[in-house]
């Protein structure tokens, strides 16, 4: 059966429907989009990375962030999941006509924190603005440009088994918050965990060039649906230890609530990383040493067989993780 007529907002989830539609619409065209977080490219002896990206979250301002940050921090982890180093990044903003102009003044002066932090310049851009009705308030579309050092050649593929699977930090911050803020749903204690990670990881990869196999940033569809892409690349299973994913307290209670899964919610300031069985321990308590990843833990293995995304549960059991089917939470990037 092909994709559906109309364009839903689960084709925007980072889940089956999205898949579906690279596969049906745009990869028959576009042969050379990766499926990484930016594209990798040689231009004389120089190893580029290049992506972009385009935010449309709602609402513009939450706790722990704002678009413009977002844009930043977003486009900047891109490049970084690839071993790159950020230099340049443009800006395009889409105005709904009726914006205030303190709004966008503030989030063009969240952008410029944001990058000066990052170490990164926005060098070009473009406005355009669209009638009342016909946009929401603001829209940003951010693409980076980055060096990658030599020798460095991080992709899903590279995993085998017997390779650890870390995750940078609690889960779920970021989808949570949107969803909380954006209903007025009353839920204390949520911040999103938007932050650029490129500094890190920068010295995450001096440290460890051959160890680390993968890096992924878990954000639309979460940490789920980032491991279900390394099952499918290195056609390997994935078994996650329930008790060893840390969901900060009221992330899990509010989820509950909620009747959502916190491995499916998106993170904005995390990273996934899939490493030699042997190093796990030395990357986690390297990691630990820095704020924005103080609370890196590592949450599972790689195995042969099965194939696919597993979860032991707290109870003993193991279950499968299933892919992310349809869109929980529209709007949070």
């Amino acid at each position: 059966m092909g994709i559906d007529e109309i364009i839903l907002l689960e084709h925007g989830s980072g889940g089956k429907a999205s898949q579906r539609l690279l596969e049906e619409v745009f990869w028959p065209h576009f042969r050379e989009v990766p499926m990484l977080d930016a594209a990798m490219l040689t231009l004389s002896r120089e190893r580029l990375a290049f992506t972009t990206d385009s935010f449309v979250v709602d609402p513009i301002f939450f706790p722990g962030g704002d678009i413009g940050s977002l844009a930043v921090h977003g486009t900047v982890n891109d490049l970084a999941m690839v071993g790159a180093r950020p230099l340049y990044l443009s800006a395009a903003f889409i105005l709904e006509e009726g914006l205030p102009l303190a709004d966008l003044k503030q989030v063009v002066a969240s952008m410029a924190r944001a990058a000066l932090k990052a170490g990164v310049k926005i060098i070009c851009g473009d406005t355009k603005v669209v009638p009342r009705g016909k946009g929401d308030k603001i829209f940003i579309n951010t693409s980076g440009l980055g060096l990658i050092p030599e020798g460095i050649k991080l992709l899903p593929e590279n995993i085998s088994p017997g390779d650890r699977i870390l995750v940078s930090g609690p889960i779920a911050d970021h989808g949570l918050t949107i969803l909380a803020s954006r209903e007025n749903l009353g839920l204390e204690g949520l911040e999103s965990d938007s932050q650029a990670l490129n500094h890190v990881v920068f010295e995450l990869l001096s440290q460890f060039p051959a160890e680390i196999k993968a890096l992924r940033d878990p954000t639309r569809g979460g940490l789920a649906s980032v491991l279900h892409e390394f099952c499918e690349a290195a056609q390997v299973g994935i078994f996650l230890e329930e008790e060893a994913i840390p969901i900060r307290p009221q992330v899990k209670a509010g989820s509950e609530i909620l009747g959502l899964d916190p491995l499916y919610l998106a993170c904005e300031g995390r990273f996934v990383l899939a490493c030699e069985p042997g190093a796990a321990e030395e990357i986690k308590a390297f990691l630990q040493g820095f704020p924005e990843t103080r609370e890196t833990a590592v949450i599972g293995e790689v195995l042969s067989e099965p194939k696919g995304l597993y979860l032991k549960t707290i109870y003993g059991g193991t279950r499968p993780v299933p892919p992310l089917s349809g869109e929980p939470l529209p709007r949070i990037c």
